[in-house]
């Protein structure tokens, strides 16, 4: 590992504090960075997400995904758990805590807002960070690379249907037009740049992906913690005047995050999928696109809303909760499950 991986919390950590006192000390320029928008998206928020998530669609080997019928048990946990299961218990949560346990702290407008965000978490899969979690656990990288590769063809078409509908439940008006806008944005034009780039690369040499992606990643990094700067200092003054909503959004995501760990891992143990295939497959369960969730939350109700509030704390709760996931896993060891003879993982 780099050492942006070895000290992710601390980079995140210090991205906030920056963000939040930059946003204290001159309000002004984050309006006028809030003002840059083109229907309803914001242009500086989408080229930072933009440079975070291309260098990570460019790893993705689309030529793996004919060999996921080889393989099926783990890349099977993996789907029912992100779209079979994580979307609706963040929803459930989100209603759960703020129209009832919450209720009498925080108004229903703001609510609304807030389980909005949540839903938006839980409707996205973790496309970058998966790749982290994975080496840390000392994962297989190759299908690891399966896993990302199908959940993105998914996402692809299931993102918007699936976080209109669950907003329509939870009563949120949603503008269908930039819902679809969002995804084709940050989704599918990525996958396609990624896809075509890796495309060209592999023509020059079997390194030349390894190669490019090394030399894109300071930009990555960048793009990552320029994001944070961005979405806390449009927060700052929400963050200062309110702390209290900090905690009370971080206690439903901590708590959907160790559930979702839970089912996936007593999934895999009943699945008996080996430790290489198990560790990753229930942490790409557990964490979330963030970069997508706060880019459209923003798009949708816009820069300084409890949305996307609520995905900003999505960032600040999942880097110190993965990590202690990860030791977790690595606690477990190989002891954890084996594989049911037939099928081979190696």
């Amino acid at each position: 590992m780099g050492l942006f991986e070895r000290y992710l919390t601390v980079w995140v950590g210090l991205g906030i504090l920056v963000g939040v006192g930059l946003g204290l000390l001159a309000p002004g320029a984050f309006q006028a960075i809030a003002a840059l928008e083109l229907a309803h998206v914001n242009l500086v928020v989408a080229v930072f997400i933009w440079v975070m998530i291309y260098p990570m669609m460019i790893q993705v080997d689309w030529s793996a995904v004919k060999d996921v019928g080889k393989k099926p048990r783990g890349l099977l946990l993996t789907l029912v758990v992100n779209w079979l299961i994580k979307p609706f218990t963040m929803a459930a949560l989100g209603v759960l805590f703020f129209r009832y346990v919450f209720a009498s702290w925080v108004d229903p407008q703001s609510a609304s807002e807030y389980i909005a965000g949540m839903i938006l978490l839980g409707v996205a899969p973790c496309t970058a960070m998966v790749f982290v979690w994975s080496q840390l656990v000392k994962g297989d990288a190759n299908y690891t690379l399966v896993q990302v590769s199908v959940n993105d063809l998914i996402m692809v078409v299931a993102f918007a249907p699936i976080a209109a509908f669950l907003l329509g439940v939870t009563d949120v008006t949603v503008p269908w037009q930039t819902l679809v806008l969002s995804t084709v944005l940050y989704v599918v034009l990525p996958l396609a740049a990624g896809m075509a780039t890796r495309a060209l690369l592999q023509r020059r040499s079997k390194h030349a992906v390894a190669d490019f992606v090394a030399h894109l990643k300071p930009w990555s990094i960048a793009g990552l913690i320029a994001t944070v700067v961005l979405l806390f200092g449009f927060q700052a003054g929400t963050i200062v005047a309110q702390p209290l909503v900090i905690a009370l959004i971080a206690v439903p995501l901590v708590v959907q995050s160790y559930g979702i760990f839970a089912i996936a891992w007593w999934g895999a143990r009943w699945l008996r999928l080996p430790h290489e295939v198990a560790g990753p497959a229930c942490l790409i369960g557990t964490s979330n696109f963030f970069e997508l969730a706060v880019a459209v939350a923003i798009s949708l109700f816009g820069l300084h809303s409890g949305a996307a509030l609520a995905t900003v704390v999505g960032v600040l709760v999942e880097v110190p909760v993965m990590l202690s996931l990860v030791a977790l896993v690595n606690r477990a060891g190989r002891r954890a499950v084996r594989p049911v003879r037939g099928e081979n993982f190696s």
